[in-house]
C-alpha cells in the first residue's frame, strides 16, 4: 500500500495525519508513506520526527482581512498556487500512491485536487465542527469526508459522501483513570480545575486566571492546575506576586503540560481554548468544561467546536469578548459547587466520545481501496 499523507499549518492538521499514518503503518508495516507540507511551516519539523519522510510544496494561503499587506501576501498566494499544479504533478507521478488522505490546511488543496483528476482515490478528513474551505472544496472529488463531529454534515455539499469518525486519539486518553491520576499528581479531594490556553499560551485566559488562582487561593475549596504557555510563565509569576508563592497548597501553575491525559483525567471542570483536539479529549475523558474559544481562527472554527458540546449540555462558552475574573470564578463556583451537575456535564460529554476513531478511519481506507480494486477488475 502507497499511501500519501497531507495536512498542515498546525497541530490539529497535523497529529491526526501522523495519526492516520500511525494507523495504517501498524496494520501494513510495508505501507509506503509519503506526506506533503508547506516550506517553512511546522509539519517540516514534526513529520520527521514522527519518522515519515516528506516533500513539501511552495504554497500559502490567502487573508481575508483587507489591508495593503495582505494585497501584496494574496498576490504571492496566487502566483504559488498557479505554479502548485506543476509541483503536485510530478510528486504524484514520482510516488504513485494507490490513495491520498487529507486533513485540512491549505497545503492539502492543490495536491488532492490534483490527485483525484488522475484517478487517485481521496479521502479527507476534517477534525473541527465547522468544515475548513479547503474541505469543503475537496468534499467535490473525495470519495469520502471524515468528519469529528456530526454537527459538521451540516455545511458540506448535499451529494458528499460523508460519514463520522471522530478524531484520532493517543491511547493514554484510554489508559487513565480519576484515582491514578490523582494519586500520582498529589491531589487530595477537593475539586480540580485544569486550565490552559495552548503551548504558546492566551494573554487573555493567563490574565484572568490570575485573578482567579487569587481568589480560589484566598478561600481554599478548590484546586488548580493551570498551564501559561511558553509566553506567559514569566508574565503570571508577576501577576500572582506575593499572593501565591511557588508552593501554595493546591495552585500549580506550569509553563506546559505535558501530561495532558494524566491532568484531564484528574480534573473535575476543564477551562480551555477549543480547538479541533480538546474537542475530542474532553468527551474521551468525560469532563465538563468552560471553553473560551479562540476568536483568532479561521472561519471562527474553535466558537463550533465549543457549542457543538454547549449543545449537549456539556459545556459553558464564554467568548472572549465577554470574559472577566468575576464571571469566569461565578461559573467555576457553580459548576464545582455541584456534584450532580459535574456528573451530568461529563456524561454528557462522553456521550458524544468516539474512541476508535483510528479504527473507523483505517476501515474506510481499505474498504475505497476494496470497491476501487473490484471496479478495474470489472
Amino acid at each position: 500500500m502507497r499511501v500519501l499523507m497531507t495536512g498542515g499549518g498546525t497541530a490539529g492538521h497535523i497529529n491526526p495525519a501522523l495519526s492516520i499514518a500511525d494507523k495504517i503503518k501498524k496494520e501494513n508495516p510495508d505501507a509506503e508513506i509519503l506526506f506533503v507540507g508547506a516550506k517553512g511551516r511546522m509539519e517540516t519539523r514534526l513529520v520527521p520526527a514522527a519518522g515519515y519522510k516528506i516533500e513539501t510544496m511552495s504554497v500559502s494561503g490567502f487573508q481575508r482581512r483587507l489591508s495593503v499587506k495582505n494585497i501584496g501576501r494574496n498576490i504571492s498566494s496566487a502566483f504559488r498556487a498557479l505554479t502548485a499544479g506543476a509541483e503536485c504533478s510530478r510528486i504524484l507521478k514520482k510516488f504513485r500512491p494507490d490513495i491520498a488522505i487529507g486533513t485540512g490546511g491549505y497545503v492539502s488543496g492543490p495536491i488532492l485536487r490534483k490527485a483525484a483528476r488522475m484517478g487517485i482515490p481521496v479521502v479527507v478528513h476534517e477534525s473541527n465542527a465547522y468544515p475548513g474551505v479547503t474541505v469543503k472544496m475537496l468534499s467535490k472529488y473525495a470519495d469520502a469526508v471524515l468528519i469529528a463531529e456530526m454537527s459538521a454534515r451540516k455545511y458540506l455539499p448535499a451529494n458528499a459522501r460523508v460519514l463520522v469518525t471522530g478524531n484520532p486519539l493517543g491511547a493514554e486518553f484510554l489508559q487513565y483513570d480519576r484515582e491514578t491520576a490523582r494519586k500520582e499528581l498529589g491531589l487530595d479531594e477537593r475539586p480540580m480545575v485544569l486550565s490552559f490556553g495552548g503551548s504558546l499560551g492566551a494573554e487573555q485566559i493567563n490574565r484572568v486566571m490570575a485573578e482567579v488562582l487569587i481568589k480560589s487561593a484566598h478561600q481554599g475549596g478548590l484546586q488548580h492546575i493551570h498551564a501559561t504557555g511558553k509566553k506567559g510563565f514569566e508574565a503570571m509569576k508577576g501577576r500572582l506576586g506575593e499572593h501565591i508563592k511557588e508552593n501554595t497548597p493546591g495552585i500549580h501553575v506550569r509553563e506546559y503540560i505535558n501530561d495532558m491525559a494524566r491532568c484531564m483525567a484528574a480534573a473535575d471542570l476543564v477551562i480551555s481554548r477549543c480547538g479541533a483536539m480538546t474537542l475530542s479529549e474532553l468527551p474521551a475523558a468525560g469532563r465538563p468544561s468552560i471553553l473560551i474559544p479562540s476568536p483568532n481562527v479561521a472561519e471562527n472554527h474553535q466558537y463550533h467546536n465549543a457549542m457543538a458540546l454547549v449543545n449537549k449540555g456539556a459545556a459553558v462558552c464564554i467568548e472572549e469578548k465577554n470574559l472577566t475574573a468575576d464571571r469566569l470564578w461565578n461559573e467555576i463556583k457553580r459548576i464545582t459547587s455541584s456534584p450532580d451537575d459535574m456528573r451530568k456535564m461529563g456524561e454528557n460529554a462522553r456521550s458524544s466520545a468516539i474512541y476508535d476513531a483510528s479504527d473507523r478511519i483505517y476501515a474506510v481506507v481499505v474498504q475505497i481501496l476494496k470497491d476501487r480494486k473490484k471496479y478495474k477488475a470489472d
